[in-house]
C-alpha cells in the first residue's frame, strides 16, 4: 500500500529542538511535508477509485486534511526563515497547492485523465496494474525528495545529487515493469517515460518546497536564458541537453517576448508556426530539396510575428502585453513527433515536433517562474492564464498537445485555439484518421498522446475532440476554439480532400457533430469567394465579425468569461459560390 517516505523519520530528530539555521529547518520541514503530502493525496485518489470508480474531488475530506497538514507544518517551521522568496504564509500555501496539482497529474497520467477514463473500462487485473504503477510513482516522488534533502545536507553539488536519483528510478522501472507490463497498452505511455515524467514532477515539487534547492529540470534553477521584458528574444536550444532537433539536424530554436514591465508574466500566448506536412518519402525529399527553410528553426524572417492574436499593438490585440512564445516548426510532423528518426528507403527524417514544442514551453515556464519568484510575486501554475494554439500544421499540433498543457504542465486555465488545421478526416484510406495507424508508431507519438486517446483514429480531429471534451472542465478558461475559413484549399489539400466542396461539407458536418461537446466552440469565417488559410493572425478577420461576434472579443470571452462562450458560424453563400457545397446539416443558433 501507499507508504510514507523516508523523510517522516528524519523530522522527528530535529523538529522542535533543532539548533540548525532557520533556513535548514524550513527546508527540511518543507520537503518532509511535501513527501508526506504527495503520498497521502495519492493514496486518497486510489481509495476514491476503489470506492467509487472516480478520483477524489478537490473538496474530499482526506485530500483537504493532507493539504492542511502540509501547510501547517511548513508554516510553523518556516517562520524564522528569511531566505524564502515569498512570505511564509504564501510559501506554505503554494507548497500545499503544488502537492495537490502534482498528485492530480500523477493520477491523471495513470488512470486516464481527471475523468479516469481508462480505469472505468479496465478489468480487475488491469486495475491492479494501474494501482501498482500509481503507488510506485507516488513513492518515487517522495524518495527523490528525500534524496535531495540528504544530498543537500551532505554538501553534494547538483550533478552528484542528480546522479543519486538513478537508483530509485531504476527500482521503480523494474517494479512497474514487473507488476504492469501492459502499461503502454492501457495508457499509451511506456514505463521509461512514465518514470521520467514522474521524476520530473519531483523536481517541480522540490522547486516549490524551498528556493535553496538547485534542480535540473523544473523551476527557477532550471532557467537557462535571459530575455528583456517586452522584446523578442531568440532562444537556441542545446540538443544534447534537451533532446530536441530539427529535421535538418540543427538545434531547435524558439522566440519569446516576456510581458513588458507592469504587465503580469503569467498571462501567456503560445503560437505554433505552420508549414505543411510531409508523410511519404517523395514529399519529404521534395521538402529537403526545394524548401529547406521548412526544416530549420533558427533566424526566422517572420519573427516578431505580428498579426491578430500575436500583435504587439494593443489597439489590435487585447493580448499585446501578454508573454508570447512563438514556436517555429521544423519537423514536418505537425508538432507530434516523439523524438525518433523515421527511415524511408533513401531518406531519414527526424520527427521531434512534440519534443521541441514541450521543451520550449517548459524552458519559458522556468524563466517566468524565476522572474516571478525574484519579484516576490510567486509563480503558481494554477494562476497562469494561457492561450495555446497554432496555425495550419500548428493547429494539428494544438490538438495533439493540449492535454499536456493542462495535465502535465499544470496550466489548468489554458484555452486551445487550433486555426486552419482542424484534422478534418475525409473518411478514406488516405486521410488524417487512417494515416494515424501508420504515423503514430512511425513518429513515436504514442508517449505524447492523451492516455485516453492514442490509437490510430485519435489523429482525426473529431475523435480527439470527443476525447478531450470528456477531460476539460467547462466554466474555467479551459476550452477549445476551432477556427478557420470554411473555404480553405490549403487545409483541404493537407487533409487529402480531392476538392474544396468535400472539405467544406466535412467541416460543416464536424461542426454539427461536435458543437454540443463540453468545451468545444467553433468560429468559422464566411469568405466563399476566395480560399483563406488561417484567420486569427490576419487583422481583417481578427477584428471582423461572424454572426455578430468579433473574433478578438471571442478570445477575450474565452479567457475572462468562459461561461459565456458559444459557437459562431454562418451559412453564407457557399452553396451558390462553390458547386457541390451543401447547406449546414444542422440548425444554426
Amino acid at each position: 500500500m501507499y507508504r510514507a517516505g523516508l523523510g517522516v523519520v528524519v523530522v522527528g530528530l530535529w523538529a522542535g529542538c533543532s539548533t540548525a539555521p532557520p533556513e535548514v529547518v524550513c527546508r527540511e520541514a518543507s520537503m518532509e511535508a511535501a513527501q508526506q503530502c504527495i503520498v497521502d493525496v495519492s493514496a486518497a485518489h486510489a481509495a476514491c477509485l476503489e470506492g467509487g470508480d472516480a478520483l477524489c474531488t478537490a473538496d474530499d475530506s482526506t485530500v483537504t486534511a493532507a493539504l492542511s497538514a502540509a501547510e501547517a507544518q511548513v508554516l510553523e517551521a518556516c517562520m524564522a526563515d528569511e531566505t524564502l522568496s515569498l512570505p511564509v504564509a504564501e510559501h506554505s500555501a503554494r507548497l500545499a497547492s503544488s502537492c495537490a496539482t502534482q498528485a492530480d497529474s500523477l493520477a491523471w497520467r495513470t488512470f486516464g485523465g481527471p475523468h479516469a477514463a481508462v480505469w472505468e473500462d479496465a478489468s480487475e487485473s488491469e486495475k491492479t496494474c494501474l494501482t501498482t504503477a500509481h503507488e510506485a510513482g507516488a513513492q518515487l516522488i517522495s524518495d527523490e525528495l528525500q534524496l535531495l534533502v540528504e544530498a543537500s545536507g551532505d554538501g553534494l553539488d547538483v550533478p552528484a545529487a542528480t546522479a543519486l536519483r538513478a537508483d530509485p528510478r531504476s527500482t521503480t522501472r523494474q517494479a512497474v515493469t514487473t507488476a504492469c507490463p501492459i502499461l503502454s497498452d492501457l495508457i499509451a505511455i511506456d514505463v521509461n517515460a512514465y518514470v521520467d515524467n514522474t521524476g520530473n514532477q519531483a523536481d517541480c515539487l522540490t522547486s516549490m518546497a524551498h528556493p535553496s534547492f538547485d534542480v535540473p529540470s523544473c523551476g527557477p534553477s532550471a532557467a537557462t536564458f535571459d530575455a528583456p521584458r517586452g522584446e523578442w528574444t531568440e532562444v537556441i536550444v542545446d540538443s544534447a541537453t534537451w533532446g530536441t532537433q530539427c529535421a535538418d539536424g540543427t538545434d531547435y530554436a524558439f522566440w519569446v517576448k516576456l510581458a513588458p514591465e507592469g504587465s503580469p508574466l503569467d498571462r501567456v500566448v503560445v503560437a505554433l508556426q505552420g508549414g505543411g506536412v510531409c508523410v511519404f518519402e517523395d514529399d519529404c525529399a521534395s521538402r529537403f530539396q526545394f524548401a529547406p527553410q521548412l526544416l530549420n528553426a533558427q533566424g526566422l524572417d517572420d519573427v516578431p510575428f505580428g498579426g491578430g492574436v500575436t500583435s504587439s499593438n494593443p489597439e489590435v490585440s487585447p493580448f499585446a502585453d501578454w508573454t508570447i512564445l512563438y514556436a517555429p516548426y521544423c519537423t514536418q510532423d505537425v508538432f507530434a513527433g516523439g523524438g525518433v528518426i523515421e527511415s524511408f528507403e533513401n531518406l531519414d527524417v527526424p520527427r521531434f515536433g512534440s519534443v521541441n514544442l514541450r521543451t520550449a514551453v517548459s524552458m519559458t515556464r522556468d524563466v517566468i517562474w524565476r522572474e516571478m519568484d525574484a519579484a516576490g510575486e510567486g509563480y503558481n501554475p494554477n494562476d497562469v492564464v494561457a492561450l495555446f494554439g497554432g496555425f495550419s500544421a500548428g493547429g494539428y499540433g494544438t490538438l495533439y498537445n493540449y492535454h499536456w498543457m493542462i495535465d502535465d504542465l499544470q496550466w489548468r486555465q489554458t484555452t486551445a485555439y487550433p486555426d486552419g488545421g482542424l484534422a478534418v478526416d475525409n473518411g478514406e484510406l488516405l486521410g488524417v484518421g487512417s494515416l494515424g495507424l501508420l504515423k503514430i508508431p512511425a513518429w513515436g507519438m504514442k508517449n505524447y498522446l492523451p492516455p485516453y486517446c492514442f490509437d490510430g483514429p485519435c489523429s482525426g480531429g473529431q475523435i480527439i475532440l470527443e476525447a478531450l471534451s470528456e477531460r476539460v472542465q467547462p466554466g474555467i478558461a479551459q476550452n477549445m476554439l476551432l477556427l478557420g475559413n470554411q473555404h480553405d484549399s490549403t487545409q483541404a489539400g493537407d487533409a487529402y480532400f480531392s476538392n474544396d466542396a468535400d472539405f467544406i461539407n466535412a467541416t460543416r458536418q464536424m461542426y454539427c457533430d461536435t458543437r454540443d461537446l463540453p468545451g468545444v466552440f467553433w468560429y468559422l469565417t464566411s469568405n466563399a469567394e476566395e480560399s483563406v488559410h488561417v484567420v486569427s493572425i490576419r487583422d481583417d478577420y481578427w477584428l471582423g465579425e461572424v454572426a455578430g461576434m468579433v473574433m478578438s472579443d471571442f478570445f477575450v470571452q474565452a479567457t475572462e468569461q468562459p461561461d459565456m462562450l458559444a459557437s459562431y458560424i454562418e451559412e453564407g453563400d457557399f452553396v451558390d459560390a462553390i458547386p457541390g457545397v451543401e447547406p449546414i446539416p444542422c440548425q444554426l443558433p
